[in-house]
C-alpha cells in the first residue's frame, strides 16, 4: 500500500553523520528507509545550502556518505544572440547557465513497497525476484519555482535512484551542461576500472585504490580507431569496488533511455565520485522535455562477490517486456566467417585493386579478387556443413557485402548499402543452402560508424533480411562517429541503437549490437537486444593479446548490465605459425571452454575456424553440449580479476541441436571455473546437482603441464560418477579453467 508523509512528518535519519569527512553536508529534514531484509538504509536530506543529498549505509557501516544531486542547466535551449566583439562574428547564449542543485525545499515525500516476481524472455534464471522499498521526494526550487523529483528504490542488493522532472511547470525544453550526481564513498576503496572514454570500452582492467587511478590511466590507455578520453581520474561505469570492510560494491546505471551514458570522475583526494555525462558535438550534455527521466544511477552493495555477481538490481530498475509476442526471439549458439579475418588470415574486401569504392560506380564484376575475400561461396558452404554436422543454430559471415575496401578510417558517408553482395556470395543460395542444412545465417551490418548512412538503408536491410529468413543480425559502429563530432555514447547515438532494436523488432529481427555503448538492463524491456559487444572482446587476443585476468573481472563490470557477445573458442593459440600474426591468445583450450559458463550470453559463438577444431573434437565436444539459456544459476567462488566458478542448470525449452540431444529431457547441469594469470586449484561441492540422482561428469580441465603461454593445448578429460553429496577437487593453469557436463544415468 502507498503511503504518503508530507514534510511536516519526515521520519528522523538514522545515520551516524560523524562518519562523514569534513567535505560532506550536514543533512537536515531527513527521510530514511530500509531494504526489504534491513540490511541497507538509504537516507535522504537537504544541506544547509538547500542541496539535495543521499547516503548509504550496509547496517552500522557508511557505503556512501552524504553525496550531492542536481544539476546545472544551460540558460536557454540554443545560442540566440550575435556577438561582434571578436575578431569575428559568434553565437552566443542570451542567458547565463545556472545551477539546479541547491535552495531546494520539500513539498512531498511518498513511500511505497513493491515486489514481484518476473520471467525473463532469455536469462541466466527462469524467475527474478524484483523487491524493493521505495521514496520518493517532491522537490521545488526557492527562486525559480521549478520542480524536480527524485525517485529512490532500496533493494536487498542496492540503490537505484533517478531523477524525475515533472510536466506543467515553467521549466519546459531544457539543456544539461552537467549532472552533478555525487557518490562520496567512506573509504578509500580498492577498484577495478577502466579510463573514462566517449567512444571505447575497449580497454584491460586496472586494479588500484581509488586514489591511485590517474597515476595508474596511461598505462592503461590503448590504441582505438575510436577515442576520446575526458580525464585523467576519469572512469567508466560499471565501477567495482571493495571497501575497507570487504563490502563489494558497483556504481552503474540502469534504463539508459534518450539520454547520455554516465562516466565518473574520481576526486582522489576526497573519494568523490561525480557523474560526467558523454557531451553532444557542441559539448552539450542532454537535451529534455519535461515530463521526463534521467536514466537510473545504481550502487549495488553485497558481503560477498558471489552475491554481487547474482544481483539483478540493473535489470529490475528496467521496464517488463513491451512486447506482446516474443515467439520470435530465441537462444542462438552460431560460428562465424569472422576469426581469419580478425586474425590476418583473410580478408573482408573482395578486391585490391580499388583503393577508392563508389557504390553504385565501382564494377566489381570487372574486379580481380584478390584471392583473399574470405566470405566466398565455396568457404560459406564449409562453414555450413560443419555447423550443421556438429548441431550449431546459425553462422555468421563478415565481407558479405560491397564496400570494404576503404570501409575503415576514411571518414566516409556511403560506405555500405547493407544489400549488395559480392559476386563470389550469391546470397539466395547460400541461404537455400544453410536451410537445407538446418542453419540460419546472421546477418551482419557494420556501419563504419556512419550512422545516416545506416538509418538511411535500415528498412531495406532489415526488408532483405526478411526475404532470405535471416532473423538476428551483427551491427558493428567501428571508427569515429558520423555526423562528426558525435560520440558514440552521447545521447544522440544512445537513441539511434535502440531505433534499431525497436526497429528491427517489427521485423522480427534480433540484434547484437558491437561498439555500442554498453547495456544498461534494456534487454528485459526490449528481448529481442540479444547480444552486445561493447567491451574489449576475444578480437584483441589478436591485436596483441589480452591478459588473462581479463576473463575474470568482465562478469563483475561489463555484464553487469547485460550479456555479452565475446566470442569465445580459440583453440589454436599460436596465430604466427597460422597466419603469421605475432599475437598470442593467452588462454589454455580448457579456459576457452569454460568461457561458455562463466560469461553468460544467449548468443554464444564458437569462434575459431573449422579447421582449427578438427583436431580437438574431444574438447568441442563441450562446446556442443552446452546449453547458452539457463533456469538457475549457482555462483560457487569468485573474486574480481583473479577467479570465478559458476554452475547452470539449462533450460529445457529452448535447447536445440547438440544441446538438446545431450540433455535428451534429462537432468542436466554445466560447471566453469575461470583463472587469472595464477595456477589455482578448488574444491567444488556439487550440492547444486538434485539429490539422490547419479550424474554423469565429464571433467575438462588442464594438463598438469598446462600454462596459457608455453603448452595452451594441454588439456584432459575423465568422467565419472558423482550425486549432490560428493564434490570435485579441480586445478586450473595459469590463464586456464575448466568445464564439467553433468547427465543423470
Amino acid at each position: 500500500m502507498k503511503r504518503i508523509f508530507h514534510f511536516a512528518a519526515l521520519v528522523a535519519s538514522a545515520f551516524a553523520l560523524a562518519a562523514c569527512c569534513c567535505q560532506a553536508p550536514v543533512l537536515s529534514d531527513q527521510q530514511t528507509i530500509s531494504s526489504p531484509d534491513g540490511r541497507l538504509s538509504m537516507t535522504f536530506g537537504l544541506s544547509e545550502q538547500g542541496e539535495p543529498c543521499y547516503c548509504l549505509n550496509y547496517g552500522d557501516t557508511a557505503v556512501v556518505l552524504p553525496s550531492r544531486l542536481g544539476f546545472e542547466l544551460r540558460g536557454t535551449v540554443k545560442a540566440t544572440e550575435l556577438d561582434f566583439k571578436g575578431a569575428g562574428i559568434t553565437k552566443i547564449d542570451a542567458k547565463p547557465s545556472y545551477m539546479f542543485n541547491s535552495d531546494f525545499r520539500v513539498l512531498d515525500v511518498q513511500t511505497d513497497s513493491f515486489d514481484e516476481t518476473w520471467a525473463p524472455v532469455w536469462g541466466e534464471e527462469k524467475a527474478i525476484r524484483n523487491n524493493y522499498n521505495e521514496l520518493l521526494v517532491c522537490l521545488e526550487q526557492g527562486e525559480t519555482g521549478r520542480l524536480m523529483n527524485i525517485r529512490f528504490r532500496l533493494f536487498d542488493d542496492g540503490l537505484g535512484f533517478r531523477y524525475e522532472f515533472p510536466g506543467n511547470q515553467e521549466l519546459n525544453y531544457f539543456v544539461i551542461k552537467e549532472e552533478l550526481t555525487e557518490f562520496a564513498m567512506a573509504d578509500d576503496c580498492l577498484a577495478w576500472w577502466i579510463p573514462g572514454d566517449f567512444d571505447t570500452q575497449e580497454y584491460q582492467y586496472a586494479e588500484t585504490r581509488l586514489s591511485g587511478i590517474s597515476a595508474e590511466l596511461p598505462a592503461h590507455v590503448c590504441g582505438n580507431s575510436s577515442q576520446t578520453l575526458f580525464s585523467k581520474s576519469g572512469v567508466q561505469t560499471a565501477l567495482i569496488m571493495k571497501t575497507d570492510e570487504n563490502l563489494y560494491v558497483t556504481i552503474h546505471e540502469a534504463g539508459l533511455v534518450d539520454y547520455p551514458c554516465m562516466h565518473l570522475d574520481v576526486n582522489e583526494k576526497t573519494r568523490v565520485l561525480t557523474s560526467f555525462l558523454t557531451p553532444d558535438a557542441q559539448g552539450w550534455k542532454g537535451y529534455m522535455q519535461t515530463a521526463c527521466k534521467t536514466p537510473w544511477r545504481t550502487v549495488q552493495v553485497t558481503p560477498t562477490a558471489t552475491e554481487m555477481l547474482a544481483s539483478r538490481l540493473v535489470l529490475n530498475l528496467n521496464d517488463p517486456c513491451v512486447y506482446e509476442d516474443v515467439s520470435w526471439i530465441h537462444p542462438v549458439k552460431y560460428m562465424g566467417v569472422w576469426w581469419e579475418m580478425i586474425a590476418g588470415a583473410g580478408s573482408w574486401a573482395y578486391t585490391d585493386e580499388y583503393p577508392s569504392i563508389h557504390l553504385g560506380e565501382t564494377d566489381y564484376a570487372s574486379a580481380k579478387p584478390s584471392g583473399r575475400h574470405s566470405a566466398n561461396n565455396e568457404k560459406v558452404r564449409a562453414y555450413i556443413d560443419f555447423a550443421a554436422e556438429n548441431g550449431f543454430d546459425a553462422l555468421l559471415i563478415e565481407g558479405w557485402n560491397i564496400g570494404w575496401e576503404d570501409w575503415a578510417n576514411c571518414s566516409k558517408d556511403y560506405v555500405f548499402d547493407f544489400q549488395t553482395p559480392y559476386p563470389d556470395f550469391d546470397i539466395k543460395a547460400l541461404n537455400d543452402y544453410a536451410h537445407s542444412k538446418g542453419i540460419r545465417l546472421v546477418m551482419h551490418h557494420e556501419s563504419s560508424s556512419s550512422v545516416r548512412n545506416y538509418e538511411r538503408h535500415l528498412e531495406a536491410a532489415y526488408n532483405l533480411m526478411n526475404q532470405y529468413g535471416y532473423d538476428a543480425v551483427k551491427s558493428g559502429y567501428v571508427g569515429d562517429i558520423l555526423p562528426r563530432g558525435e560520440h558514440h555514447y552521447g545521447q544522440w547515438m544512445v537513441n539511434h541503437y535502440l531505433y534499431c532494436v525497436t526497429e528491427a523488432a517489427k521485423h522480427h529481427i534480433m540484434v547484437n549490437a558491437h561498439e555500442a555503448v554498453r547495456p544498461t538492463g534494456l534487454c528485459r524491456t526490449y528481448p529481442n537486444l540479444i547480444g552486445n559487444e561493447s567491451a574489449r572482446g576475444t578480437e584483441y587476443q589478436a591485436f596483441g593479446g589480452t591478459q588473462p585476468n581479463h576473463t575474470t573481472i568482465l562478469q563483475f563490470t561489463r555484464l553487469n548490465g547485460g550479456p555479452m557477445d565475446f566470442t569465445p573458442g580459440i583453440f589454436e593459440q599460436n596465430l604466427k605459425e597460422w597466419c603469421g600474426n605475432d599475437s598470442h591468445v593467452n588462454a589454455t583450450i580448457a579456459n576457452q571452454l569454460s568461457l561458455y559458463v562463466t560469461f553468460y550470453s544467449p548468443l554464444q559463438m564458437a569462434a575459431d575456424t573449422p579447421d582449427h577444431y578438427r583436431p580437438y573434437m574431444d574438447a568441442f565436444q563441450f562446446i556442443k553440449d552446452v546449453a547458452v539459456d539457463w533456469d538457475e544459476t549457482r555462483y560457487i567462488a569468485a573474486e574480481p580479476n583473479d577467479y570465478l566458478v559458476v554452475a547452470r542448470k539449462p533450460k529445457q525449452s529452448t535447447l536445440t541441436g547438440s544441446a538438446a540431444a545431450f540433455s535428451k529431457g534429462r537432468d542436466t547441469w554445466f560447471l566453469g571455473g575461470t583463472t587469472d594469470e595464477q595456477q589455482r586449484s578448488v574444491d567444488v561441492a556439487l550440492d547444486f546437482l538434485t539429490p539422490g540422482v547419479s550424474y554423469e561428469a565429464v571433467i575438462y580441465a588442464d594438463a598438469a603441464d598446462a600454462d596459457y603461454l608455453t603448452n595452451p593445448q594441454a588439456y584432459t578429460i575423465t568422467r565419472q560418477d558423482v550425486t549432490s553429496a560428493d564434490s570435485l577437487s579441480l586445478t586450473m593453469a595459469p590463464g586456464g579453467g575448466f568445464a564439467v557436463s553433468f547427465r543423470a544415468r
